[in-house]
C-alpha cells in the first residue's frame, strides 16, 4: 500500500462542535474572549517578571517560562476551534495536521516536565533554604528549563511520527484539532498496538513526572509541618497552592482522555475534556499565579510609578 498517496496528498476534515444560531455567536465570542485574554494574562506576566527586578527569583522565572509555554500551546489549538465554530467542517492539509499534534503534544510534554521542575524549585526553597540559591543559580534554571524543552519535543516524535507514518483512508477528524486518538481511528490499518503504544508513552511520561511532583510535595509537608508557628506554616503552603491548583488541573484532564477509559472518546466527551486543558487551564494559570499573589501586586504597583513618572 502507497502510504504517500493515503497521507500527504490527503486533506482531513475537523468536525468540531455542531452549533448554530445564538449558540453559534456564543461559543465563538466566548472562545475568542478567552482566548484574547489569555494572551494578555500571560504576556502581563512574561513582562512584569522581565521589568520588575523584585520577581527576579527562580519561582518567577519559571512562571514566567511557563506563560510563554502557553502562549503557544493555546494558540496551536483554538484558531481551529474558531474556525471550526464559525464555518462548521474544516478542511486541513493532512501536513499542517501532523504538524500540529506533533507541536501541541511536544508543548503539552514540555509543560509536563516543567511543572515538575517547578515542583523541584518549591522543594529546595522549602527543604534547603541555606543552599536554595546555590543550588538554583541563573545558569540552572536555564540549563533546567532548556532541558524540558527539549525532552518534551523528544519525546512527542515518537507517537506524532508513528501517526505520520499510518496510511489513511477516512476524512473526517471527530475533533476541533488533530489529536492522536481521533486522527488515528481514520487509518486504513488496525492501529491497536499504535494505541496501547501512545498510551504507554504518554501515560509514563505523565505518571513518572506526577509521582516526582507528589514526592517533592511529600517532603515539602514533613518541612511544613515542623516549622514552629502557623503562620509560617501557611506562608509556606501559599507559595505553594497555585501550582498544585495547575498540577491538579493539567494532569487530571490529562490521564481522563489519554489514559482514561476508551469509552470517553468513544462518546465524543474527549472534546469537552479537551478544552480543559487546551483552553480553560492557559486561561486560568495567569489568574491562579496572580490573584492572589502580592508580591505580583506590588511589583505591578512599582512597574505603574515607574511608567507613570517617565510619562509626567
Amino acid at each position: 500500500m502507497d502510504h504517500v498517496n493515503y497521507t500527504w496528498t490527503r486533506t482531513f476534515i475537523l468536525a468540531g462542535f455542531t452549533t448554530s444560531g445564538t449558540l453559534q455567536h456564543l461559543a465563538v465570542f466566548g472562545t475568542l474572549c478567552i482566548y484574547l485574554l489569555t494572551l494578555a494574562g500571560n504576556l502581563f506576566i512574561i513582562v512584569l517578571v522581565q521589568a520588575d527586578s523584585g520577581l527576579s527569583t527562580p519561582m518567577y522565572f519559571f512562571i514566567s517560562v511557563l506563560s510563554f509555554l502557553e502562549l503557544w500551546y493555546v494558540s496551536t489549538t483554538v484558531p481551529t476551534l474558531l474556525h471550526t465554530l464559525l464555518h462548521g467542517h474544516s478542511p486541513i492539509p493532512s501536513s499542517a495536521c501532523f504538524v500540529q499534534l506533533y507541536v501541541f503534544h511536544s508543548l503539552g510534554m514540555t509543560e509536563c516536565y516543567l511543572l515538575g521542575v517547578m515542583a523541584l524549585d518549591r522543594y529546595l526553597a522549602i527543604c534547603r533554604p541555606l543552599h536554595y540559591h546555590a543550588l538554583m543559580s541563573r545558569q540552572v534554571q536555564k540549563q533546567l528549563v532548556g532541558v524540558t524543552w527539549v525532552a518534551g519535543f523528544s519525546a512527542a516524535l515518537v507517537p506524532a511520527g508513528l501517526t505520520a507514518s499510518l496510511p489513511y483512508c477516512l476524512k473526517e477528524v471527530a475533533h476541533y484539532f488533530c489529536d492522536l486518538a481521533p486522527v488515528m481511528q481514520l487509518a486504513c490499518v488496525d492501529t491497536s498496538w499504535h494505541a496501547r503504544l501512545y498510551i504507554a508513552v504518554i501515560g509514563m511520561i505523565n505518571t513518572c513526572n506526577l509521582a516526582f511532583i507528589l514526592g517533592l510535595y511529600g517532603g515539602i509537608v514533613r518541612a511544613v509541618l515542623k516549622l514552629p508557628s502557623a503562620a509560617s506554616r501557611a506562608k509556606a503552603f501559599s507559595t505553594c497552592s497555585s501550582h498544585i491548583t495547575v498540577v491538579t488541573l493539567f494532569f487530571g484532564s490529562a490521564f481522563i482522555v489519554y489514559v482514561g477509559p476508551p469509552e470517553i472518546r468513544a462518546e465524543g466527551r474527549d472534546k469537552l475534556i479537551a478544552l480543559v486543558y487546551t483552553l480553560l487551564t492557559p486561561f486560568f494559570n495567569p489568574i491562579i499565579y496572580t490573584l492572589r499573589n502580592k508580591e505580583v501586586k506590588e511589583a505591578f504597583k512599582r512597574v505603574t510609578q515607574r511608567i507613570n513618572a517617565v510619562l509626567n
